[in-house]
C-alpha cells in the first residue's frame, strides 16, 4: 500500500491508513519487512497486526470482516503508529507495549515484571487436562513459579470448584499476578504466597502441579531474539541446562500431591537434557494439536517410585 515504518502521525491523511481493512494491511506489511521475532503469543505478522489494530480500535478480537471498512479515528491512528514503530524500534513485544496478553481464551494485565504468558498448558487446561489426570474434579491446585498468574487463573477460571495456590519468588510478578485475580474476580479461590519453590508450604496437598519454571539453558539464553531481552532474565534461564529449577522441583513435587495427584511441568526446548540426566524415567511427553513441546506429566505414583532418581 506504499505505507513506510517512518511515517508519523503528522503526515498527510492519504498516506495513512483510514480504515481498520487499511490499517491491518499496513501493519503485517511493515511487521513482516521488518526484524521483529514473533512469539509473544502470536507467531505471525498478520495476528499480531490483528491485536494491534484492534486494540486501537476498541474492537474485539474476535471482529468479523465488517469493521473493515470502519474508520479510525486520528487519536487512534496517532496510537497504532506510536505503538508499531516502538514495536520495530525497540524490538518491544507487543503485550507489553499494550499491557495485556490473551492466555486459555482470558485477558491478563501484562507488563515487564513477569514473562508474557505463551505457555502450551493452555491448550491442558481447556480440555480439563484428559487423559492425563484421570482422578475426581480438582479441588487443590497448584501454579508453581507462577509469575504474572496466568496458568493458575485461567484454571480457576475453568474450574469453579477447585481453590488454586500462586507461588512465585519474585515479589514484582506476585504483584501482578494479584491485579490479575481482581481483573478476573477470583479473589475467593486463589491464595497468593511469596516462595522459594515448595518452601512456604506445609502440609498441603494439591491434585493438580503445574509449573512452566524458568527452563533456558545458558547457550540459548545468549541466543535469544532481542524481544526476550524486555522479559526478566530470572523468569527465563535456569542454568546451564537449564533444569536446576526442574531438577529441584522433581526432587519436593511427590510430598505435596495427593496419591492420585499429577505434576506437569514445561521444560520447552530443554527436553532433550531432561530426557538425558533421567534416563531411567518415564516421562510422558503431552503433543499439542495447536503448538508447543517440552511439557510433561508424572503421576505422584511414579515420583515417589523413582525418588531415589531426583537425588542422584
Amino acid at each position: 500500500m506504499g505505507y513506510t515504518c517512518t511515517m508519523t502521525a503528522t503526515e498527510s491523511s492519504h498516506e495513512q491508513p483510514r480504515t481498520v481493512g487499511e490499517a491491518l494491511q499496513y501493519c503485517s506489511e511493515v511487521l513482516e519487512k521488518s526484524a521483529v521475532h514473533f512469539g509473544h503469543g502470536t507467531d505471525n505478522a498478520w495476528d499480531e497486526a490483528a491485536q494491534l489494530v484492534f486494540f486501537v480500535a476498541e474492537l474485539p478480537l474476535e471482529s468479523d470482516d465488517s469493521v473493515l471498512r470502519q474508520p479510525l479515528s486520528n487519536k487512534a491512528v496517532a496510537r497504532l503508529l506510536s505503538y508499531l514503530d516502538q514495536r520495530v524500534t525497540q524490538k518491544l513485544p507487543l503485550p507489553y507495549l499494550l499491557h495485556r496478553a490473551w492466555f486459555a481464551g482470558l485477558e491478563f494485565c501484562c507488563d515487564q515484571r513477569a514473562i508474557i504468558p505463551r505457555s502450551p498448558i493452555a491448550e491442558l487446561i481447556l480440555g480439563d487436562f484428559q487423559p492425563w489426570y484421570s482422578g475426581d474434579s480438582p479441588k487443590r491446585i497448584l501454579d508453581l513459579c507462577c509469575g504474572g498468574g496466568c496458568i493458575g487463573l485461567a484454571v480457576a477460571h475453568y474450574f469453579p470448584d477447585a481453590h488454586v495456590d500462586l507461588l512465585d519468588i519474585d515479589s514484582a510478578a506476585l504483584a501482578l499476578a494479584r491485579e490479575n485475580v481482581v481483573l478476573l474476580g477470583l479473589e475467593d479461590r486463589v491464595t497468593i504466597r511469596e516462595s522459594d519453590l515448595f518452601a512456604a508450604l506445609r502440609d498441603e496437598r494439591y491434585d493438580l502441579i503445574l509449573s512452566n519454571p524458568p527452563y533456558v539453558d545458558a547457550a540459548d539464553l545468549a541466543s535469544m531474539p532481542a524481544e526476550y531481552n524486555h522479559e526478566p532474565e530470572r523468569a527465563l534461564g535456569s542454568g546451564e541446562d537449564g533444569l536446576d529449577l526442574t531438577r529441584r522441583i522433581l526432587r519436593s513435587a511427590g510430598a505435596f500431591l495427593h496419591d492420585d495427584g499429577v505434576l506437569i511441568v514445561e521444560v520447552g526446548n530443554s527436553w532433550p537434557a531432561l530426557e538425558d540426566a533421567y534416563p531411567q524415567v518415564p516421562f510422558t511427553w503431552i503433543e499439542f494439536e495447536h503448538g508447543g513441546e517440552g511439557v510433561f506429566t508424572l503421576t505422584a505414583r511414579e515420583l515417589r517410585e523413582y525418588s531415589t532418581s531426583w537425588h542422584e
